[in-house]
């Protein structure tokens, strides 16, 4: 079984945001809402990152 690069990230994105998700708030609704929050904003910050290392290279 191969896991390409993205599928990396996917997977960081999301154990990192169950965590962020259970240790920055105290309340269950609310912790779903911040580790959804967060795994946009890392798979969004990722792609972002990726297209200017592009940028940069071309």
């Amino acid at each position: 079984m191969t896991i390409t690069h993205f599928d990396a990230v996917l997977l960081f994105s999301l154990f990192a945001s169950i965590v962020f998700g259970i240790t920055q708030r105290t309340e269950p609704r609310m912790m779903i809402r911040f580790g959804a929050f967060c795994f946009v904003l890392f798979v969004l910050g990722t792609v972002l990152g990726s297209w200017l290392m592009w940028l940069v290279k071309h």
